[in-house]
Formats: structure tokens, C-alpha cells, sequence
């Protein structure tokens, strides 16, 4: 499906159709290894780094809990317009990809906040926020952004901000009543200024009655529009390609699927479905692959 759109990123183009939404989000985590003590008398040949340490309970049930009295908060963050001074476009069909992602979220029984052209303080003092909230009762979390955005950032209205800043909230050390339960974030942005023109295919435990510690950055998933590098494409009548399959899939899957396999068949659905049409030079007949960076410790259902 050849299909018109332009990008979310900075230096924005917006053609007849099809933008490119923004730059990159790209996403680092230092690792930090626990160094266990070697268990018995008997020597060991491996290194402090290499020690086993043993499992805990946390690793006793394969799939997350959804029997909670609400499925959670989903927050959806809709940046449209934006100052003069960033020099971004205005992101025309955001506005359809906030109203699927509404529609879909709710029907899954969210309680969906929207929140339209933020500033960058203001995104933060709503993250923040949100994560000081009590979330026991609640399943999961889900976050939706939408905006332009550069590698490792992501734009307010008024200028950019880290997006690990915004998720960082969420932490298990930060948001002490979301730890062990799902926290999922999906990022409308560009990732890059790179196009991809595509190209041809051929077909032919152990107990422990110590206290449980997991990592303060588990339970995370992360689903980017785009691969790191490259543009993300929006139409501006039909909404950008990766919130129109994200929700389509979930709404379609949600029932039967697991999480990861519906966001296998949103990549596969941006990346056969969809291709770009511009009066640009050089800007038609681009592809796009979603890209899901996952520290989900479980399954996840959204059926009970």
C-alpha cells in the first residue's frame, strides 16, 4: 500500500501527505552486575561478574497479574503545535493517531488521560506526577507519546527534553506502587534523519526466603514508531503508520494474543503494508520498521 506522510523530527518536512516524524529516541541503560560470593569451600573458576546467584520467587510466575479492581492509566501525550523558536511544523494528523489510541486504550479498559501540546516542564511535571500517584490497584501503566523528536529526546512545544528523564519516573526505585507490574510506553517520533528505501524479497527455581530485589528498569516495554536512525512517517489525513497498526493489531489480537507477538505483527504491518508517496524528491517510496526494546520480565495479557 503506497501510502503519503511526513516525518516527526527535528527539521520536519511536511509534504502533500506524508511527514517525517521526528528523530530519534534512542535508549541506553548502564548495566551494573551484583557480584555474588561463591557458595561452599570448594574453589570456583569463575569470576565475580560470572558468579550464578540464585532465583527468586519473582521468576515463579510466568505471566503478569491482571486481576486488579483497574487495568491502569494510560497517559497519552498529543504535541501538535509548536514555538517558532524549535523550528518544528506543526504535525498535522496527530490529532487522528490521539483519537485511535483514546478508543483503542479505553475499550482495554484503561482510564485514558489526554494531554495536548505540552510544554517541556509541563511533561515533565505531569510524568512526574503521575508516577507520585497510588497505582496499587492497578494492573499496569501505559504511557502514548506523540511528538517530534531527535536521537535520545523528545520535543515539547517550546523545546526538547531526554526521554529517559520522562521514563525514569517510573522506575522501580521511583514509583514504588508500579514495581513488578507491566509499564509500557509507545513513541510516535522520528529516530534519525536516515530513509529507508527497502529492498526485495525472496522467498524459497530455587526458594528464597530472603526479601525479593529485582531491577530498579525491569518491567519496561519500550515500542518505537522507528528503528534507530531513521525517520518516522505520519499521513496527515490518516494519522502516522505506526499508531494506525498499533492499534488495529491491538484491537484485532488483544483477546488472544500475547503483548509481543501483537507488537511482532505491528512490525510486520508497518513494514508490508505501508510506503511513502511525496512530491519531495527523493522522499517517495521509503519503508519504516517499528522497534520494541523490551525488559518485560513476563507475559502479559490483556485478557484475565
Amino acid at each position: 500500500m503506497s501510502v503519503s506522510g511526513s516525518g516527526d523530527g527535528g527539521g520536519d518536512v511536511e509534504n502533500r501527505d506524508d511527514n517525517m516524524d521526528g528523530f530519534s529516541f534512542g535508549f541506553g541503560f548502564g548495566s551494573k552486575r551484583k557480584t555474588v560470593a561463591s557458595q561452599g569451600s570448594g574453589s570456583s573458576n569463575k569470576t565475580p561478574e560470572e558468579t550464578d546467584s540464585r532465583p527468586g520467587d519473582y521468576a515463579s510466575s510466568d505471566r503478569y497479574t491482571m486481576d486488579y479492581p483497574s487495568r491502569g492509566l494510560c497517559v497519552v501525550i498529543n504535541n501538535k503545535n509548536f514555538d517558532r523558536s524549535t523550528g518544528m511544523n506543526t504535525r498535522n494528523g496527530t490529532d487522528v493517531d490521539a483519537a485511535a489510541a483514546i478508543k483503542t486504550f479505553t475499550s482495554l479498559g484503561y482510564v485514558v488521560k489526554v494531554a495536548n501540546d505540552l510544554t517541556v516542564s509541563q511533561m515533565e511535571d505531569l510524568l512526574y506526577s503521575v508516577s507520585q500517584e497510588d497505582h496499587g490497584r492497578c494492573a499496569s501503566f501505559v504511557c502514548v507519546m506523540l511528538s517530534h523528536g531527535e536521537e535520545g529526546v523528545i520535543y515539547g512545544t517550546d523545546g526538547l527534553l531526554e526521554l529517559k528523564t520522562l521514563t525514569g519516573f517510573f522506575r522501580g526505585d521511583r514509583c514504588r506502587s508500579l514495581v513488578g507490574k507491566p509499564k509500557l510506553f509507545f513513541i510516535q517520533a522520528c529516530r534519525g534523519s536516515g530513509l529507508d528505501s527497502g529492498t526485495s524479497l525472496e522467498t524459497d527455581s530455587v526458594a528464597d526466603q530472603s526479601p525479593e530485589r529485582i531491577p530498579v528498569e525491569a518491567d519496561f516495554l519500550y515500542v518505537y514508531s522507528t528503528a534507530p536512525g531513521y525517520y518516522s512517517w505520519r499521513n496527515s489525513g490518516n494519522g502516522s503508520w505506526f499508531i494506525q497498526a498499533l492499534c488495529q493489531m491491538l484491537q484485532r489480537h488483544s483477546a488472544e494474543l500475547e503483548l509481543i507477538q501483537i507488537m511482532t505483527r505491528v512490525n510486520r504491518m508497518v513494514a508490508r503494508d505501508f510506503q511513502s508517496s511525496s512530491t519531495l524528491p527523493g522522499y517517495s517510496d521509503k519503508k519504516q520498521i517499528p522497534c520494541i526494546v523490551s525488559m518485560l520480565t513476563k507475559d502479559f495479557y490483556f485478557k484475565l
